[in-house]
């Protein structure tokens, strides 16, 4: 899924909140990782937009999760993955990321950063 902002103020906001959602997003990974009895590693990926992979593997299931989409979750508003790759999407940053001064609210974007998360570990397939 291509996301697609509607005017420069959400890309704008956009910048300001991708690079520390996917800093969240690694770390909560890895927390969850940490408690989790799923194992995990990360695969560099060109399609269907470069950057990486997430692949969770628990004895004979494995389970692959783009890391960009999980941040997507995060920073867009109601986001809902796409399965078709090379659909573009309008989506809308939840503007609930950004304090009053827009900048990074630290405390919304973990809140909502630990629920995403939590629900991909919740939802990962029993063994």
């Amino acid at each position: 899924m291509k996301p697609k902002l509607k005017d420069m103020e959400a890309w704008r906001q956009a910048e300001l909140l991708m690079q520390p959602t996917l800093l969240r997003v690694l770390d909560n990974i890895r927390k969850q990782i940490e408690q989790s009895t799923w194992e995990g590693t990360y695969e560099e990926v060109e399609t269907p937009i470069p950057g990486y992979q997430l692949c969770l593997h628990k004895q004979e299931q494995q389970v692959r999760v783009q890391v960009w989409e999980l941040c997507y979750r995060v920073c867009f508003r109601d986001y809902i993955e796409s399965h078709t790759p090379a659909e573009t999407v309008e989506v809308e940053i939840d503007t609930d990321l950004l304090d009053e001064n827009g900048e990074v609210d630290w405390t919304q974007l973990e809140e909502k950063t630990v629920k995403v998360i939590d629900d991909l570990f919740a939802n990962l397939p029993n063994a």
